[in-house]
C-alpha cells in the first residue's frame, strides 16, 4: 500500500476542484432554467409609452414594435433581445414569433438566415415553424408568442 504524500494529496484536490465545475456546466435539459410555458414579462425600457387621458390617468398607446417585415430574412429570423422574441418567417409573408429563451438552459437564441434558429450556447437548433427542437441538447420547443403585423410593423399582441 503507498503512502498518502503531499504530492497525491494536491493533484487529487485540484481534480476536485477543477472537475467539478466543468461536470457542473454539462448539466442536463430535464429541469431547464427558462419556464417554456411562460412569456417573456418585458422589461421596464420594452413597455409601450403612456399618454395621459382627458381625466389625468395614463392610457397605454400602441405596442412597442418587435421588428419590421423588412428586417426578417426569408428563411430566417431576427431576435428582439430586449423583448426576448425571435421573430421568424419561414416563408414569404409568413411571420411566427417564438420566446427568444432556450429551453435548454436559458441562453438567448441568435438571429439568422440559415432555415434554423440556432441556440449558441450548447448548439441547440429551432423550427422556424412552430419552435420545435431540431437538434442539440435542448429537448423541449420555444414557446410561441402571439404577434400582430401591420404593414411593415411585428409587435407583440
Amino acid at each position: 500500500m503507498t503512502a498518502m504524500n503531499r504530492r497525491r494529496a494536491l493533484t487529487g484536490s485540484a481534480a476536485i476542484v477543477v472537475g467539478v465545475p466543468v461536470l457542473a456546466a454539462c448539466g442536463s435539459d430535464d429541469e431547464p432554467t427558462a419556464d417554456p410555458s411562460s412569456s417573456p414579462s418585458p422589461s421596464p425600457s420594452d413597455e409601450s409609452p403612456s399618454s395621459p387621458s382627458t381625466d389625468g390617468t395614463e392610457t397605454p398607446s400602441a405596442a412597442a414594435a418587435l421588428a419590421t417585415t423588412s428586417a426578417v430574412p426569408v428563411g430566417g429570423c431576427l431576435v428582439n433581445a430586449d423583448a426576448k422574441v425571435v421573430v421568424t418567417q419561414p416563408t414569404e409573408g409568413d411571420f411566427k414569433a417564438f420566446s427568444a429563451v432556450c429551453t435548454h438552459q436559458g441562453c438567448l437564441v441568435e438571429s439568422s438566415s440559415d432555415g434554423e434558429i440556432p441556440c449558441p450556447c450548447h448548439l441547440s437548433h429551432f423550427s422556424l415553424e412552430d419552435g420545435s427542437p431540431l437538434s442539440g441538447p435542448a429537448s423541449a420547443p420555444l414557446a410561441p408568442v402571439e404577434i400582430t403585423v401591420d404593414g411593415d410593423s411585428i409587435t407583440q399582441a
